[in-house]
């Protein structure tokens, strides 16, 4: 994956709920109470790493990335708890794959990789 694909996949992602293209982007899924599609965290993560690796010596980041990263990380963890207070089943592994979504996104922000 390059920059631009991943910029673009994480854009897509992170306004998903606002922009309402694609029903089987991340953010969707869960506020439907249903989980990712196969792959999709890892793509996810994927695209975060190369993200930082082409913004790690940036000055200032795109204020439309940075919005749509946040948006990615808050939204997946509230609709994760929401769902989870609604008495949704997620898999077992949901949690800890949106804390890691976060953990890199904190890293694009701090110029340090934090994640695995």
């Amino acid at each position: 994956m390059d920059y631009p694909t991943a910029y673009n996949f994480l854009m897509d992602q992170g306004t998903a709920l606002s922009s309402q293209r694609n029903p089987d982007d991340l953010l969707r899924r869960l506020q439907q109470g249903k989980p990712p599609i196969p792959g999709q965290v890892t793509a996810i993560l994927l695209a975060l790493k190369v993200v930082f690796e082409g913004l790690k010596e940036a000055k200032s980041l795109d204020r439309n990335l940075v919005w749509a990263l946040y948006l990615l990380t808050v939204e997946s963890q509230q609709l994760f708890e929401s769902g989870w207070n609604s008495g949704v089943d997620w898999p077992p592994l949901l949690k800890e794959d949106l804390h890691r979504i976060a953990i890199a996104v904190q890293s694009i922000y701090s110029g340090i990789w934090q994640g695995g």
